[in-house]
């Protein structure tokens, strides 16, 4: 598994470089947009998105082909994508936190219901992303099921909108970090954790052409 996790590092590293670029760039539009949470999210859902590009990569090489010859087992394979998916959504969503902390706190508006809200739309938004789209992955193949990212694409931009009236209007004062929202993240786990034990399925009864 440490293997595993090696390699996908270093791929992310020579291809995925671009991904900080483009994260940055959004991060820092996010601190001056008034109010649009689409700058906010987008980066969650380009991070949870690197597993699926690790994925294309796998399959363009032919890599996915020779792991067969290899001492791993498929469920070590759908594992390892999604342990280093966890690594970056996790990484993302402090980096995001802490600025958007320290913005909230430097202009005098630091509340700590709305600060909370915004950290778990954007974990339930950071998980939903791959949960939806490896298992299609995994049983279909990178091409065809690259249409799940379309999807979430579209989600994103709902779930955007919809949270950008709310934190512009009286709402966000009244969604505090209670119950629903604990459930809601809770059931955001439990989604990633299905989806996991759905790839392995699907990856195990896929033949490899």
């Amino acid at each position: 598994m440490k293997g595993l996790l090696l390699k996908d590092w270093y791929m992310v590293q020579k291809y995925c470089k671009s991904y900080l670029f483009i994260t940055v760039i959004f991060i820092a539009v996010s601190l001056v947009s008034d109010g649009n949470m689409f700058f906010v999210f987008y980066p969650c859902l380009l991070c949870g998105m690197i597993s699926v590009n690790l994925l294309a990569y796998d399959e363009r090489s032919g890599w996915m082909e020779y792991s067969g010859t290899l001492p791993y087992t498929r469920t070590q394979i759908v594992s390892g994508k999604y342990l280093i998916g966890l690594f970056f959504q996790l990484a993302i969503l402090i980096v995001t936190a802490t600025v958007h902390g320290i913005k909230m706190a430097v202009s005098g508006n630091f509340v700590l219901g709305d600060f909370a809200v915004l950290m778990l739309l954007m974990m339930i938004v950071s998980t939903l992303t791959s949960s939806i789209c490896l298992p299609f992955v995994f049983k279909l193949g990178v091409e065809k099921g690259r249409m799940a990212y379309y999807v979430m694409v579209g989600f994103v931009c709902a779930a955007s909108a919809v949270a950008s009236s709310i934190f512009r209007g009286q709402l966000a004062a009244e969604i505090q970090p209670n119950s629903v929202l604990a459930v809601l993240a809770a059931v955001g786990v439990g989604v990633y954790i299905l989806s996991w034990y759905l790839s392995v399925v699907f990856f195990k009864a896929r033949e490899m052409k």
